[in-house]
């Protein structure tokens, strides 16, 4: 029987000595059916190495599209031809590959008229984390859309979701968001001795690793915006950045080259002490004595997430474990809501509908419901007549 032929894999060819000098580098080489095909990738480059798998192997198979019955369609094909064609940005590009690598794995093999109710829940339990098993389900469900919108596919494919999770509504008090700040700026790197009598002793160094986060929590807490938006966040134009004015004040929150979505992000008027603490924050140099490009960067580069940044804070500032990024836009909104900020001028500031924000953060406005609970004082009013005549009375009638 022979041997099952091995996928296409990377292979770290050593470097080449002749006479005592090195010819040649080590180098990154594909390794497919037999065959040899160079990266120009030396040993460091393994990044950029495995950037040149994935295009050999989406170039190696390329799924047909052409009009067929759901019983003929692998969902592999599907996922393959969506991941090509949708547009994703740098920060979210890793979460994506996961959860369309995920999918393939379990999917893959199964026709479209596989894809049931009972093949989705078996993923949920495979899955092993329901919100995590509907997010992966959702980008399915978006998958198949688009196979279907492009004409690829006739008759109808459901994909059946589990029930979302309660939505976590936590949002920060000023003294919880002050000792966050003061955390995130105040933190000292720990590192241990590893020879002599201190050995293993824990030791704070100098090093500052949360003060850029400090920026990233400030911005998101006066202005609301979502996480991307402000990690792209710039003191100067340029293709996909949000742009920061620091002359008039406005921070143009949708990414240049970037299409509007529902999930809204027109510019935002900076309170003025936000905005005083941007320009002095574009004038303070990096090591290598450039000024910064970006609002918030780490290693003069703009971040990529800071997700495990702000977990650490969380936990060092002694607040809820588990809280997002995201908690700082519930923040932003039930600050406003808190203020009596009109409704209509509190959802343009969020970029949000004021529907949306009635329902979610109304309850904080201080005229939540005051006529309606105001109505039940103990002193009685008069009950109006709902029917009122139709004629006046006549003069006689009217001494009666």
């Amino acid at each position: 029987m022979p041997r099952p032929r091995k996928r296409a894999r990377l292979w770290l060819r050593p470097e080449r000595v002749r006479n005592g000098k090195v010819v040649a580098n080590a180098t990154w080489i594909i390794l497919d059916g037999g065959k040899h095909f160079p990266t120009g990738c030396t040993h460091g480059e393994i990044a950029l190495a495995e950037q040149r798998l994935s295009e050999h192997i989406a170039e190696k198979y390329q799924p047909k599209r052409k009009l067929k019955d759901i019983e003929s369609i692998d969902v592999a094909d599907v996922l393959n031809i969506y991941f090509s064609d949708k547009e994703i940005e740098p920060q979210h590009r890793k979460r994506f590959e996961g959860c369309i690598a995920r999918l393939a794995q379990f999917f893959g093999g199964m026709m479209l008229s596989d894809v049931t109710g009972e093949t989705c829940r078996r993923y949920v339990v495979v899955r092993g984390n329901s919100g995590g098993a509907r997010r992966d389900l959702e980008d399915l469900r978006a998958a198949i859309s688009h196979h279907k919108n492009e004409g690829l596919h006739r008759g109808e494919v459901r994909v059946v979701l589990p029930r979302k999770g309660e939505s976590r509504m936590r949002w920060l008090t000023r003294s919880e968001a002050a000792r966050l700040l003061w955390t995130c700026w105040r933190y000292r790197e720990v590192q241990a001795w590893n020879t002599g009598t201190r050995k293993e002793k824990q030791v704070a160094t100098r090093k500052r690793p949360l003060r850029h986060l400090a920026r990233f929590i400030l911005l998101g807490l006066y202005t609301g915006t979502r996480a991307g938006a402000i990690a792209s966040a710039a003191f100067h134009r340029g293709e996909g950045r949000s742009y920061v004015d620091l002359d008039e004040g406005v921070y143009y929150r949708l990414a240049q080259g970037k299409r509007a979505t529902n999930k809204r992000q027109p510019p935002v008027k900076l309170p003025p002490h936000v905005l005083a603490r941007l320009r002095v924050w574009s004038q303070i140099p990096r090591k290598d004595g450039t000024l910064p490009e970006y609002v918030v960067e780490w290693n003069g580069k703009p971040v990529a997430s800071v997700k495990t940044a702000f977990a650490t804070a969380v936990r060092l500032a002694g607040l809820e474990e588990g809280a997002s990024p995201h908690v700082l836009r519930h923040t932003a909104a039930t600050w406003l809501m808190q203020q009596g900020v009109n409704l209509w001028e509190a959802a343009g500031y969020l970029g949000m509908t004021p529907e949306m924000l009635q329902k979610v953060y109304g309850h904080h406005h201080p005229d939540f419901q005051n006529e309606a609970a105001g109505a039940f004082k103990n002193r009685r009013r008069k009950p109006q007549s709902l029917v009122k005549s139709l004629f006046k009375p006549k003069s006689g009638e009217a001494g009666a």
